[in-house]
């Protein structure tokens, strides 16, 4: 998120593009062979690209990954992101530029989303600096940034109905809320506030607090003090079984504004959704680098 609240970027590197109506079709077989760099901007004239590429377009090392034109890549004390994508239909233009993410510290904590670890959240970073440099007019910005990643061996809707995740900035570092509804009944409920050393400390789980639904009416609430009103500052994603927000809580009496998700997984488990997530989310199997 930008230092003044306006623009916010969201970056994903898919191994596996779980989201994909593509990957889901093929049978979840061949990880390798749906990749995608989905790249979302939010705030003036915002973009969203979300390609799924094949295997061509991969290549890994310990220290980068390159999806087709698009990379990662860790320097020794900062994430470099090299952004060069195509926007998701009707809008066809393209997003270009690149993203600094220098971590005050790196944790070593993660969290198993499931008895069995089958689906792990690994916060890296939870405290960070950003640096946007875009090429569009007014993306070139600085602001507080997260890094994270989660790993799973199923398919998300097969463990888990519904979910909600939220990261909020706070005068010691980050607050993180992870709760979930797994499908065979438990629930997760989570709670962890990393200061800027990478160290977590142990945090009383606030209350959950109701929020209006989505735009698409997905069910949305997270957590804050006693009283508190969590409000929607700035709407960045809405999808029929997604939301991702800007929201405003109160955390240890201290406003918050972070970036917060909705998960439907029931609904994203729907046959009749896939077609119109394929209209975003365009296929593309052939990729050949130059060198």
């Amino acid at each position: 998120m930008s230092d003044d609240g306006s623009r916010a970027i969201s970056i994903i590197a898919f191994i596996g593009s779980v989201f994909s109506p593509w990957y889901r079709w093929s049978g979840r077989k061949d990880p390798e062979n749906h990749i995608c760099m989905n790249v979302a901007t939010y705030g003036p004239k915002g973009r969203f690209t979300m390609t799924d590429r094949g295997r061509s377009a991969l290549r890994q090392s310990a220290q980068r990954i390159q999806i087709g034109p698009s990379s990662m890549g860790w320097n020794g004390n900062q994430l470099v992101i090299e952004v060069n994508e195509v926007t998701a239909p009707p809008q066809l233009s393209r997003v270009r530029g690149m993203i600094r993410v220098t971590p005050s510290a790196i944790t070593d904590q993660e969290l198993p989303l499931t008895q069995d670890g089958a689906h792990v959240w690994r916060p890296f970073a939870p405290v960070s600096r950003i640096e946007v440099d875009m090429e569009a007019q007014g993306w070139q910005w600085q602001g507080h940034g997260y890094f994270d990643a989660n790993f799973g061996t199923r398919a998300l809707e097969d463990d888990f109905a519904y979910w909600t995740w939220g990261r909020y900035p706070t005068r010691a570092g980050a607050t993180c809320f992870y709760d979930a509804q797994r499908q065979d009944g438990t629930h997760l409920a989570q709670a962890a506030t990393f200061d800027e050393g990478g160290n977590v400390h142990n945090t009383e789980l606030p209350e959950t607090r109701p929020m209006q639904r989505s735009l698409w009416q997905v069910k949305r609430a997270t957590r804050g003090d006693e009283g508190a009103e969590p409000t929607q500052v700035m709407n960045m994603l809405d999808a029929p079984f997604y939301s991702r927000s800007m929201v405003k809580t109160e955390l240890q009496g201290e406003p918050a504004v972070g970036v917060h998700e909705a998960l439907d997984l029931t609904r994203f488990a729907k046959p009749w959704l896939k077609p119109m997530i394929a209209v975003r989310v365009p296929r593309r199997t052939r990729w050949r680098f130059d060198d």
